[in-house]
């Protein structure tokens, strides 16, 4: 199979907006993290927007691209080697950071690694649901109306499971997973999707009027979540949330693959370098954060300069640890 290496640098984005989108978290208001700023000049009451966006759709990315190459590995590697590299590769950082952070703060806690937990959990159903049904291979393209029955169905079901369960809820399943269950139901379809698009081959015969067509429709969804304030609009999306953030989660995901494929489609080596160690930076860029919060605390400046410095510093330091922490005998099998 060629390389997608597009796939790799939009990794390589999302890695960096997840220390972005972090580092925002003490400047919105009523955001929970473990740092807050010393100066409530530096809150930004807009901050939430940005926030809001960006939980729209990229973890649903990041399960898309990961259910992606799946199938691949499991055929390549059979059962017994796919699961063991996945509880390698998977469940070694995550019992260490649960290990550590349960330490830290005197309580179960998985923080950020809920992501590679529930990823974690996909891999082996994926592997029992392989014992019973083998896989089909097809080739055809994903339409805009496909794509609308795909968010209409995750939209639906998302505002039905907010009824019970709202956004930012976090509960523990059977006390050791730990799940939103308002965005769950995204996470499953878009790991889904990510598997389908790799039997149906979707990825590698995306037309340009379709991906064209899937951004600007994105777009136009994220525009319109940026433009909320407290008038009808903002009413309304609110209300209606779990479709509006479906529909902006499946077209801008979809449009971005195409934007990648289209223009991220050749090796580049410094991307290639990133690429290598984005895994290993979303693993340990928590601390790496905090640590840079804290020790800029004192430092004041407008709340945007601060922000946007602090996240690109922890971005870059993220990259280069988990850069020294690969040249660790064996750690490559894990980061």
């Amino acid at each position: 199979m060629k390389r997608l290496y597009y796939l790799d640098y939009l990794k390589v984005a999302l890695t960096v907006l997840v220390v972005f989108h972090h580092a925002a978290l003490p400047y919105s208001p009523g955001s929970e993290w473990a740092y807050t700023t010393s100066h409530p000049e530096e809150i930004m009451p807009w901050m939430w927007h940005f926030l809001s966006t960006n939980a729209s759709y990229f973890m649903g990315l990041f399960f898309l691209i990961a259910g992606y190459f799946v199938p691949r590995s499991f055929d390549r590697q059979g059962t017994a080697t796919f699961i063991q590299k996945k509880l390698m590769r998977l469940g070694v950082p995550l019992v260490i950071i649960t290990t550590l952070l349960t330490l830290l703060t005197g309580q179960l806690e998985v923080g950020h690694l809920w992501y590679v937990e529930s990823l974690l959990l996909f891999c082996l159903v994926y592997a029992l649901v392989r014992q019973f049904i083998q896989p089909v291979k097809a080739h055809f393209s994903l339409s805009l109306v496909g794509l609308l029955v795909v968010a209409l169905v995750m939209g639906v079901g998302g505002h039905l499971i907010r009824q019970v369960s709202p956004q930012d809820n976090w509960i523990w399943v059977l006390g050791v997973i730990h799940i939103e269950p308002a965005h769950y139901l995204q996470y499953v379809m878009m790991f889904i999707l990510g598997i389908l698009a790799y039997r149906f081959q979707w990825l590698s015969e995306i037309k340009n009027t379709t991906g064209r067509i899937a951004l600007l429709i994105g777009v136009a969804f994220v525009v319109g979540n940026l433009l909320r304030d407290n008038g009808a609009w903002n009413l309304f999306v609110y209300q209606w949330f779990g479709i509006y953030e479906s529909l902006l989660c499946v077209f801008l995901s979809y449009g971005l693959l195409w934007l990648f494929s289209k223009y991220a489609h050749r090796p580049n080596r410094f991307l290639d370098w990133c690429a290598q160690q984005a895994y290993g930076a979303y693993i340990v860029h928590l601390f790496i954060l905090l640590f840079v919060q804290n020790a800029t605390d004192q430092i004041v400046l407008p709340g945007i300069v601060k922000f946007f410095l602090i996240a690109t510093i922890a971005s870059i330091l993220s990259f280069l640890f988990t850069y020294l922490l690969r040249l660790i005998p064996g750690v490559k099998r894990v980061l």
